[in-house]
């Protein structure tokens, strides 16, 4: 492993335990074909299917499959890894619609090795089990993947670790260990200590990831860290709901018309312009969206037959900024000549917060959302007053944040419109947050202020963001807050980690959550 994590790089070698899967497609309906594409030095390995809900049902299962060394580009993690099928199966019209792992297993010299992928398997009649749908935020489940040697953050070149992105990532390849399946109990961003006086910051799912040879980016993104806790926890509650990816709103616009309510969770970074568009015309239309999750931050671009994910963050480096199409450059989506601000679909910005309980990013913040507006229905049967703080225990309010420029009337936050944040906001809860990790005494820091000053610098070269006014500070704050637009209402936690406190069954987070799902699910 090197010291970005990229470990996962098909050799050929004999010697080493190589077994990884990918499947041709993120979706499937009922009695379509998968496809699935394997690479092992095994001699023969093992595929399971199930349906990965709180009780894992196998519905498909098949032994001693012959193994092969596949030929694999050197930079497969852009142009795909081009594996042939290796096996083919059904998915029965018989399957209860929901996220299926297809799981193999290999015997080995080290050992037993284990690797998986995912798909969605729709409903037969969308919309006829459930009116909620639960979206899976592939984009930045995509943005994450390191597998083959480079995402959205990092690269290997020549051999060498790099902190430089690559803009170009293929969907054709296997996930990184640790975004599809993790073992229970390892450490999140929520289980971030409270920094020290003048002690080093830790980050110990970072700590972890290196010791037990997961991706570095294995908390950062994906099924095992965000969606798949909520999911289990609505089952559990008896909500019954479907499922698509963020790539089925990019391809088909009209897949969510059969539902009231879009649920997102965790980490939704990165979203194409007709992904966002899905979600616009849905609320337009007088259907609702409930998004526990944050950091809504940067637009990006499927081409090549829906194979490959563009996004060069530096606009000045993105071929299209030069052509008549600018506005679907892949970069942040504030800058002015996008013309679409991020806070018009979901009311919030990842521009208005960004870091909290993150090294020396409000470091000693309480990790939870302080009460505002109380009364609110979003709050019903929470006995929760002002200024109360709920979530600090299982610290909801970590990692990343989303929030608006705002100020304060009379003890009342109050967005100011200057980042065309709605009309009709309304901030119910809020947790200081920093744009990056002030460095007073020369740390190692995970989240440097590097990349908002590439933005700043960016807009300093005459391209300007919408919230130009509140670029000369680093200092921000997530929100929760909700707004409504043509009978449609959007609820929104502001924060990457809100699943943590339904983990932890924390009271206040989880009524709150039974409150937005019944509500917005037209269940009452």
């Amino acid at each position: 492993m090197d010291r970005a994590g990229q470990q996962e790089i098909p050799t050929g070698d004999t010697d080493q335990n190589e077994l990884w899967v990918y499947a041709d497609k993120f979706t499937y309906a009922p009695g379509e074909e998968v496809q699935v594409r394997v690479h092992t030095t095994a001699k023969h390995y093992e595929l399971e299917v199930f349906r990965d809900g709180l009780e894992s049902t196998v519905v498909h299962h098949s032994e001693q499959l012959a193994g092969e060394i596949q030929t694999t580009p050197q930079n497969a993690y852009e142009v795909g890894c081009k594996w042939p099928v290796s096996y083919v199966f059904k998915a029965d019209s018989s399957w209860q619609p929901g996220v299926y792992l297809i799981s193999l297993r290999a015997k080995m010299s080290g050992g037993i090795v284990e690797t998986e992928t995912f798909f969605v398997l729709k409903s037969h009649q969308p919309g006829s089990i459930s009116s909620t749908v639960l979206v899976l935020a592939t984009g930045t489940y995509v943005a994450y993947n390191d597998w083959g040697g480079a995402n959205a953050y990092r690269q290997t070149l020549g051999g060498i670790p790099t902190d430089t992105l690559a803009p170009r990532l293929s969907l054709n390849r296997p996930w990184a260990k640790g975004l599809i399946r993790m073992p229970e109990g390892a450490p999140r961003y929520a289980d971030s200590p409270d920094l020290p006086p003048f002690g080093h910051p830790r980050y110990p799912w970072l700590e972890w990831s290196f010791a037990y040879g997961y991706s570095r980016h294995c908390r950062d993104a994906g099924w095992a860290t965000y969606d798949r806790p909520f999911a289990h926890w609505a089952e559990r509650e008896g909500f019954v709901i479907e499922y698509l990816t963020q790539h089925d709103l990019h391809f088909d616009p009209q897949c969510l018309s059969p539902y009231e309510n879009v649920i997102l969770v965790g980490h939704d970074e990165y979203w194409t312009a007709e992904m966002r568009d899905a979600i616009d015309q849905h609320v337009d239309a007088g259907k609702n969206v409930s998004r526990f999750g944050g950091n809504f931050l940067w637009q990006i671009r499927i081409e090549d037959g829906g194979k490959t994910q563009i996004c060069y963050k530096d606009p000045l480096e993105d071929p299209i900024f030069k052509t008549n199409k600018k506005h679907l450059t892949s970069t942040c989506w504030d800058f002015d000549f996008i013309k679409r601000p991020a806070a018009y679909t979901l009311g919030l910005t990842g521009l208005g917060g960004i870091y909290t309980r993150f090294g020396t990013a409000a470091g000693r913040a309480s990790g939870g959302l302080t009460v505002y507006r109380p009364d609110h229905w979003v709050f019903n049967d929470t006995d929760l007053y002002y200024g109360d703080v709920f979530g600090q225990d299982p610290k909801i309010a970590s990692f990343e944040v989303d929030g608006v420029d705002y100020t304060f009337r009379k003890g009342l936050p109050y967005p100011t419109h200057l980042d065309a944040a709605p009309d009709t906001l309304e901030i119910l809860a809020m947790t200081p947050a920093v744009r990056g990790e002030p460095n007073h005494r020369n740390y190692l820091v995970n989240a440097p202020l590097d990349e908002f000053e590439a933005i700043v610098s960016v807009s300093r070269s005459g391209l300007n963001l919408i919230q130009h006014e509140s670029l000369d500070h680093i200092f921000g704050a997530g929100m929760m807050a909700v707004f409504t637009r043509n009978s449609g209402t959007v609820f929104n936690s502001g924060t990457t980690e809100w699943v943590a406190g339904l983990l932890d069954n924390d009271f206040f987070v989880c009524q709150i959550t039974r409150n937005v799902l019944r509500r917005l699910g037209r269940s009452e």
